[in-house]
């Protein structure tokens, strides 16, 4: 397959190096376009007031693999390369291996997975990849799970472009219980900004705090599952799945399937019953 593969962690992070050369020694067609530094926690922004540079890599990646390195975000990096570095389209948008989790609320932060749903924005199915720990440096067992769903994406594609937000836990292989399907879960922080002076004599904050895990879990909003047209054992199927964050906690390889509609339905019902009066004409 033709893979494009970005990173929020940047061109020299030891996930992408992985992630990278184990998918172009199973003999994929592999170009690397990610940051030229860490940009970590960047979300989906954009580079629109300044320009964006980019320049060849050589003699970091597989000899077969065509790495550039972007001043750019992640969003930026995948933008880049679908507009202008690559000749045709990839099969696939892969971003990572991110050292750190991406569970629940945390992709609305990630850069991770805004390159791969910048992938998805242009109607190719991307896949964003994490490892959940900031210390470890085993970064194989995820590239050849990669692997493993590269190749069942490729014999049998999704009906629609859709971003796998996939976590691995940091254990040794043998420790790994299995890969599971998961829901997205809910994962709050306890933020705390540390008030410090530079030695000019000037105050900044450094924003700091602690993860409080899964608090609550409004993904099986009945009102919600009442309007998609499914059959009934899948939704019964849902209601039993478990989030992402509860089942890495079990050392699950997490597959959550994610979209950038984030349509609330169940708002949008209780919506319809309002009786807004009519605002009056500007004259």
């Amino acid at each position: 397959m033709n893979l494009l593969i970005s990173n929020d962690d940047g061109v020299f992070a030891l996930g992408i190096r992985t992630l990278a050369n184990t998918l172009a020694a199973a003999g994929h067609q592999v170009t690397v376009v990610c940051p030229d530094r860490e940009r970590s926690a960047t979300g989906h922004g954009l580079t629109i007031h300044d320009p964006i540079r980019a320049e060849r890599v050589e003699s970091v990646f597989h000899p077969s693999i065509k790495a550039w390195a972007s001043s750019g975000t992640p969003a930026d990096c995948v933008k880049l390369a679908l507009g202008a570095l690559l000749e045709a389209p990839p099969d696939l948008v892969l971003s990572g291996i991110n050292h750190g989790a991406n569970l629940g609320t945390d992709v609305l932060y990630s850069g991770t997975v805004s390159a791969a749903m910048e992938g998805v924005i242009e109607g190719i199915p991307s896949i964003a990849l994490s490892l959940t720990s900031f210390t470890h440096q085993t970064f194989q067992p995820a590239a050849d799970f990669a692997q493993v769903l590269v190749a069942h994406l490729a014999e049998s594609p999704l009906p629609q472009p859709t971003l796998l937000n996939v976590n691995v836990p940091p254990v040794p292989p043998d420790k790994i219980a299995g890969a599971m399907m998961t829901r997205q879960g809910v994962r709050r922080y306890f933020d705390q900004f540390e008030k410090r002076v530079d030695p000019r004599g000037k105050t900044y904050y450094w924003l700091a705090g602690e993860v409080l895990e899964e608090v609550f879990d409004h993904a099986l909003d009945p009102t919600a599952l009442s309007g998609l047209k499914t059959p009934q054992s899948d939704l019964e199927w849902f209601k039993k799945a478990p989030t992402d964050v509860q089942a890495i906690r079990q050392n699950y390889i997490t597959i959550t399937p994610l979209q950038y509609n984030m349509t609330c339905v169940s708002g949008l019902f209780c919506l319809k019953s309002w009786n807004l009066p009519i605002a009056p004409s500007v004259s």
